[in-house]
């Protein structure tokens, strides 16, 4: 547990100055604002003939300018822009040694592989979690200045708990970019790999094959896929589970096994 809690501390030390930090932050925040933009002209339609080609796209869309919609559009940001932006987490977190050459340093430490590996998955989760906490928190804060109707104790609790569960879909999908940062030395296979799933996600998706392919199925879940969409088969969140343990399992090999000083 000593050895588990120096290698969380070392991780803290490590990642509290950064700047990706703060653009990670300041990325994620672009979807409650981005969704409140749109509640404001869906609130407030301008007259026939006036409208501007924001407020005329913004009509076409099925919302309404209230609570269960926009709480709903935060949850879609996660499903689909989470596995861009929480794979680019993972994919610094675990690659930023290789990338700065300091990875050989990291292995010389008097802390096993397999806890500075579980330090990382951790330090993951955390920072994921807390970006997930913040754009829920500013949103409401946005739907409040923005007084739009609907809220009652139900709706933020329907709403909060499919946030919160479409969160942890998302993040669950971390272990394989974690595992293809280590096999690629760096940032450029994972992130080529997350930049892929997300149009393999739109192909399989539009194919009706989404339900299959574990990176569309948070987007899917959230509601991206349409109003009121069926609820998946256990299929979905199991191909999902295999697929997380799987990358789990596959970088705590690479780490401990394989020769990390070629």
């Amino acid at each position: 547990m000593n050895q588990l809690q120096n290698a969380l501390w070392a991780e803290w030390q490590k990642n509290k100055h950064t700047s990706f930090r703060w653009i990670s932050v300041l990325a994620f925040a672009l979807a409650p604002l981005m969704g409140g933009l749109l509640m404001h002209l869906l609130k407030h339609p301008a007259a026939p003939g006036q409208a501007s080609p924001l407020q005329v796209k913004a009509q076409m869309l099925a919302f309404s300018a209230d609570w269960p919609s926009y709480l709903g559009l935060l949850s879609q940001s996660v499903g689909v822009g989470g596995v861009l932006l929480f794979g680019f987490v993972a994919s610094w977190l675990f690659g930023r040694e290789y990338a700065e050459g300091t990875a050989k340093d990291l292995l010389a430490l008097p802390t096993s592989r397999t806890t500075i590996l579980h330090a990382k998955f951790i330090g993951y989760g955390l920072w994921c979690v807390t970006l997930a906490t913040f754009n829920f928190l500013f949103g409401l804060l946005i739907g409040a200045l923005l007084g739009l109707p609907g809220w009652t104790s139900a709706t933020l609790h329907r709403q909060g708990t499919h946030y919160a569960i479409t969160t942890l879909l998302t993040v669950a999908l971390g272990t394989p970019i974690a595992w293809l940062a280590l096999l690629g030395k760096g940032y450029l296979a994972p992130l080529g790999w997350v930049a892929l799933t997300l149009v393999l996600a739109q192909i399989m998706a539009a194919i009706g094959l989404g339900t299959y392919f574990p990176w569309a199925v948070p987007g899917l879940y959230s509601g991206a896929g349409g109003a009121a969409p069926p609820p998946l088969p256990a299929v979905s969140y199991l191909l999902l589970a295999l697929t997380s343990v799987a990358g789990y399992l596959a970088t705590l090999f690479y780490w401990n096994y394989v020769d990390q000083t070629q």
